[in-house]
């Protein structure tokens, strides 16, 4: 009988992640392909409709903020060298 065979991918992680990693540990010898799946990763990503219906439950900007930003705008203007 063959013995099993467990597919592996190697990964690069910065210190810091290695260290959360470790610190994660249950114990000393625990993989961390257990630490990861332990993890609690959200279910959902933002999405472009997500942000859509949390911009419709905003208030509305004030006709003085529109015009500040509008004043504000209008001063924005590009350097006299766009290579400076």
């Amino acid at each position: 009988m063959h013995g099993l065979c467990v597919a592996t991918k190697t990964i690069s992680i910065d210190l810091s992640a290695y260290e959360r990693l470790t610190t994660a540990r249950v114990h000393e010898r625990e993989s961390f392909s257990k630490v990861i799946k332990r993890a609690l990763w959200p279910k959902s990503r933002i999405t472009g409709n997500g942000l859509l219906k949390a911009l419709e439950s905003m208030p509305l900007a004030s006709a003085e903020v529109i015009n500040e930003l509008d004043s504000n705008q209008a001063l924005d203007l590009p350097p006299p060298d766009k290579w400076a």
